[in-house]
């Protein structure tokens, strides 16, 4: 094996290994070059990342572990991209310190992922507004049995919030994120209750109830071919009617904070998921402008690494099957960022929100998928001669990119670098009652729907129409 990195964790991790039958260092590249020509426990730093190719070649290695726990994410990227591309297998160690203190075995030495390349350096939050915002309070978090609700649980439960009320649609989800918490955080007070946000009479008991001082409403339909067709009334119905009843309830009971968990997808949708999320935005910002106790923001992000039916669990299951990985198009590209700087961005946003912000995430860089599906076929140790992409052709609804800002919305910067504000259209005096009627109807037709969403939301085009 190769290690990069010939700092302390890699010294450390160097004598470890020395300990273990399984591996056999050869040889130490960094990019620090007064260490270039020194000896860890008798194995050379050799150069530079940029060398690591090289230095696999000649020492006949095919393994690499990244010892780098200090570095930023881009060093780490790059030392795998090479890594790769040389036909090595790359590990890396879940926390160094761990290993070295018996903590953690050398056998959780593990082979590094997707998300290990795409993650982006740490977030920090101001744990001090979060904790005043949080801590000792009764907190709802609807959908908190999903990819974000659940996460935004676990990161609440680190400011101690008195009771946390877990609400969510899907028994199996309220039970196992209830089960994360019995084994992760028993101490934590916790109120799991199953229920729909668009039943109004349920909703307003669990309020009168518990009366929570702090609302993250997570629940929505999310996926977008399937709620582009036969689902469009539904999406309207869970992702618009879901929001104004449980938004309803928090200015009825005075709720200190609401937020609304939202998407770039909202931004010129053309889709009816990203359509009916602009909607509900619009409903929270018509909801504060009633004025009264409740502060009513807006978060929007884009896609989350690992989330239910998101692209990457989906690629990893095909290529466990021999392939095709099945991409819809060579150019789309897509924003990445980790479920837990998700969360802990959203909690910020709300600690710093003074009420009718609609916050937009640093995401960072668009990612090509397509590239991204070559990086995962190459890092499970094949070839695209073994394992083929396929492009399908891009799905109902489906953007080629998505944005974050709206082309009409100017930004305002904020203390934390990785959130601005969007100015976004203010909406009418007469939008909630002239939406209202319209929520209450019967089953409508996806035609009916979106042509309802274009009178109501004017950037919406949906997709293969002309504006």
């Amino acid at each position: 094996v190769v290690i990069v990195g010939a700092g302390r964790g890699g010294a450390m991790l160097t004598r470890e290994l020395e300990r273990s039958p399984d591996w056999r260092v050869v040889a130490l590249v960094d990019d620090d070059r007064s260490k270039w020509g020194r000896e860890l426990s008798g194995n050379p730093v050799l150069g530079g990342i940029e060398s690591l190719p090289e230095v696999l070649a000649s020492a006949k290695a095919k393994h690499v572990i990244l010892a780098m726990p200090s570095a930023a994410t881009e060093a780490c990227r790059r030392a795998a991209d090479l890594a790769v591309e040389a036909g090595a297998h790359v590990f890396t160690v879940p926390g160094l310190e761990d290993v070295m203190s018996g903590r953690v075995a050398i056998s959780s030495i593990r082979p590094i992922e997707i998300e290990d390349l795409l993650g982006r350096d740490p977030v920090w939050i101001d744990s001090r507004h979060v904790g005043e915002m949080i801590f000792g309070k009764t907190v709802l978090v609807t959908g908190a049995g999903g990819s974000i609700g659940s996460e935004l649980c676990r990161q609440l439960a680190r400011f101690q919030p008195a009771t946390l009320i877990l609400f969510e649609l899907s028994e199996f989800a309220l039970y196992t994120v209830e089960q994360w918490f019995h084994v992760h955080a028993p101490d934590q007070h916790l109120v799991p209750l199953a229920g729909d946000v668009k039943d109004a009479t349920r909703i307003d008991e669990i309020f009168s109830t518990y009366r929570p001082q702090a609302v993250f409403h997570a629940a929505a339909y999310k996926h977008v071919p399937l709620m582009e067709v036969g689902n469009a009334w539904q999406a309207v119905r869970n992702n618009v009617l879901g929001t104004l009843t449980v938004g309803e309830a928090a200015r009825r009971y005075a709720a200190e904070r609401f937020v609304l968990i939202s998407t770039d997808k909202a931004v010129n949708p053309t889709n009816v998921m990203g359509a009916t999320k602009r909607l509900a935005e619009m409903v929270c910002e018509a909801l504060h402008r009633q004025g009264g106790a409740t502060q009513f923001e807006m978060v929007r992000f884009g896609n989350v690494l690992g989330s239910t039916g998101s692209v990457i669990p989906k690629f990893q299951e095909q290529i466990a099957r021999g392939g095709p990985v099945t991409v819809t198009h060579p150019e789309i590209t897509r924003y990445f960022m980790s479920i837990p700087e998700a969360a802990q961005l959203v909690l910020q946003a709300a600690a710093m929100g003074l009420g009718g912000e609609i916050f937009v995430l640093d995401m960072g860089e668009p990612v090509r998928i397509a590239d991204l599906a070559r990086k995962m076929i190459q890092l499970s140790g094949y070839t695209e001669d073994e394992i083929r992409i396929e492009f399908t052709g891009l799905r109902p609804g489906e953007k080629l990119y998505e944005e974050l800002l709206a082309d009409a919305e100017q930004t305002r910067e904020t203390p934390h670098p990785k959130l601005r504000i969007a100015r976004a259209r203010p909406v009418d005096d007469d939008f909630l009652p002239n939406l209202q009627p319209w929520l209450a109807l019967a089953q409508q037709s996806d035609d009916t729907v979106r042509s309802a969403l274009r009178q109501r939301v004017p950037e919406y085009t949906p997709a293969g129409s002309v504006s």
